[in-house]
C-alpha cells in the first residue's frame, strides 16, 4: 500500500510555537472540548497572545484550564462558549467572556452553514494507523465536523490518545500542522457521591426497566444511578457522553444493547468523561461507537431507541414545571446542553421516559429547588410543555398531561417537607390550588 502519508507526516511535523504561527488576529479559534483538550497547543496559544487581537476561541466545556480568560488576555483573545464550563464561568459572568445558549445536536450547523465560520481548529489525535487515519479518541463531539469545515487544522498526536471506534477518524492528508506531545489527558474529577444523591438516584433507578436505553448526564445524580442496575438484563446506551460508570456494567454482563431496537450491542455516545480507567477501557473497543454530537443528539435517532430513558438535571423547576438548567437567576451556569435534545427525543420514543432528577434543596437545604416562580433571568431550558418526569429524593412527579394544578401538587409533594406550606400558600393566592387542606392531608399520607 501506498505509504505516501508518511511523507505528508513529516513534512508537516513542527514544533508546537511554528504550529501556532497560523493563528492571526481576528480570527476565529476551536479548542478540542472534555477530556481531548489539546493543552500543549493552547499552552502555545497562550504563547502568541502579544502578536494577536480579537482572536474568538470557541469550545463546549473543557476539563483542562483556560488561560485566555484571565483579564490580562482582554483584547487578545475571547472566549465565546457554547456549554459553560467551571474554568469559563467566571468570566463569563464578568463579561470577559460570551456564552451562545444553543441545543448541542446544533452546534455543528453553525460551522457548516458558515454562520460561524472556523479559522484554526486546535483538536488532540491519537497517532496515525498504518492507513494514516488519526483517532479523535474520547473526544468526536463537534470536533469532527469543526476540524472539517476549518480553514486550517492543527493536530497535537497524542499516543495516550486511544484510538476508538465509529464516526471517528480523521486522515493525515486533512491536517495542515502536527505536534507531537505526549501527556495524560484532561481526567474528569470523580463526583462526591452523597447519601442524597443516593436516594434520588434509588427514585430514577425505579424507573428503570430490562432492556432500557440509557442517556446520563455528567455529575453526582447519574453516577449514583448507575451502580444501582446491576441487577437489570440487557440494558444499552445511547448518550452524549458516557463515564466511568459504564464499565462496572459491562464487566458484570448488564450492559449489553442486546435489546437495542436501533445500532444493537453498541454504546453510542459522542465523547467520554471520566478517568485514565475510562481511556484504557475504550481503547480499541469495538463496544463503543462514536458519533459527531449532531448525531448521538438527534432527537429523531434517540426517539428510534424503545424504552429510551434520558436522565437530566437542573438547578430550578417552578410549580407549572418550567426548568431551568443553564443559569442562576441572571449568572449564567452552564448551557443548554443535550437536554432539550434527549429529553425529545426520549418522549417520542416507544415506551421512552425523559427524566429530570434534581435535589429538593440547594445551600445545604436553605433553599427549594422546586419554586413558586423561577428566579428574575433564569433561563427556561426545557419548556413545561416537553417536562415529563420530575424525580426528588421525595418521590416521583409525572406532569405530562396534567393541568396546572395537578403538576402544582404533583411537585409540592416530591419538595422538601419544610418548604411545602409556602408553595400550598402560594398556589392558594394565584388561586390554583382552591383546597389547600384537603391537599395538605394527601401530602402526609
Amino acid at each position: 500500500m501506498s505509504m505516501s502519508w508518511e511523507m505528508d507526516y513529516k513534512k508537516r511535523l513542527m514544533d508546537a510555537d511554528d504550529a501556532l504561527q497560523c493563528v492571526k488576529s481576528e480570527m476565529r479559534v476551536y479548542i478540542q472540548p472534555g477530556c481531548a483538550e489539546p493543552e500543549t497547543l493552547v499552552e502555545a496559544l497562550m504563547r502568541r497572545a502579544p502578536e494577536v487581537f480579537d482572536v474568538e476561541i470557541v469550545h463546549m466545556m473543557t476539563m483542562g484550564c483556560a488561560p485566555y480568560v484571565a483579564p490580562e488576555m482582554a483584547g487578545h483573545f475571547r472566549h465565546n462558549a457554547m456549554f459553560i464550563g467551571g474554568n469559563v464561568r467566571d468570566a463569563i459572568n464578568n463579561g470577559r467572556a460570551d456564552y451562545t445558549p444553543i441545543y448541542l445536536s446544533e452546534i455543528e450547523g453553525l460551522f457548516e452553514s458558515g454562520a460561524m465560520p472556523i479559522d484554526v481548529a486546535l483538536i488532540e489525535v491519537s497517532p496515525p494507523d498504518s492507513h494514516g487515519f488519526c483517532s479523535f479518541g474520547v473526544g468526536v463531539d463537534t470536533t469532527l465536523t469543526a476540524a472539517k469545515c476549518a480553514k486550517y487544522v492543527v493536530a497535537q498526536i497524542n499516543d495516550n490518545m486511544p484510538r476508538t471506534y465509529g464516526d471517528s477518524f480523521i486522515h493525515v492528508s486533512d491536517i495542515n500542522a502536527f505536534v507531537e506531545s505526549s501527556r495524560p489527558l484532561c481526567a474528569l474529577k470523580k463526583p462526591v457521591l452523597t447519601d442524597l444523591h443516593v436516594q434520588i438516584a434509588r427514585n430514577v433507578a425505579g424507573l428503570i426497566e430490562d432492556g432500557a436505553v440509557l442517556q446520563t448526564g455528567i455529575g453526582g445524580i447519574p453516577d449514583a444511578v448507575l451502580p444501582l442496575l446491576m441487577d437489570r438484563k440487557d440494558l444499552g446506551v445511547h448518550s452524549e457522553l458516557v463515564s466511568d460508570g459504564v464499565i462496572p456494567l459491562i464487566e458484570a454482563g448488564v450492559l449489553t444493547g442486546a435489546r437495542k431496537n436501533f445500532k444493537p450491542r453498541k454504546i453510542i455516545l459522542g465523547f467520554a468523561l471520566g478517568t485514565k480507567r475510562l481511556f484504557e477501557f475504550v481503547d480499541n473497543n469495538p463496544i463503543f461507537e462514536f458519533h459527531p454530537t449532531a448525531y448521538t443528539n438527534d432527537p429523531a435517532f434517540i426517539a428510534r431507541n424503545d424504552n429510551m430513558v434520558a436522565i437530566n438535571s437542573a438547578l430550578q423547576i417552578d410549580l407549572t414545571g418550567q426548568v431551568c438548567s443553564d443559569s442562576i437567576g441572571n449568572q449564567f451556569y452552564s448551557g443548554i446542553g443535550g437536554q432539550v435534545d434527549f429529553l425529545r427525543g426520549a418522549s417520542r420514543a416507544k415506551g421512552g421516559k425523559a427524566i429530570i432528577a434534581i435535589s429538593s434543596t440547594a445551600k445545604q437545604g436553605a433553599i427549594s429547588r422546586i419554586v413558586t416562580m423561577l428566579d428574575p433571568g433564569a433561563g427556561v431550558v426545557t419548556s413545561r410543555g416537553l417536562v415529563r418526569y420530575v424525580v426528588t429524593e421525595y418521590g416521583v412527579a409525572y406532569l405530562h398531561g396534567k393541568s396546572i394544578r395537578e403538576r402544582a401538587k404533583s411537585l409540592i409533594e416530591i419538595a422538601h417537607p419544610q418548604f411545602r406550606n409556602e408553595l400550598y400558600e402560594y398556589c392558594e393566592k394565584t388561586k390554583w390550588l382552591q383546597h389547600p387542606q384537603v391537599a395538605l392531608t394527601t401530602v402526609s399520607r
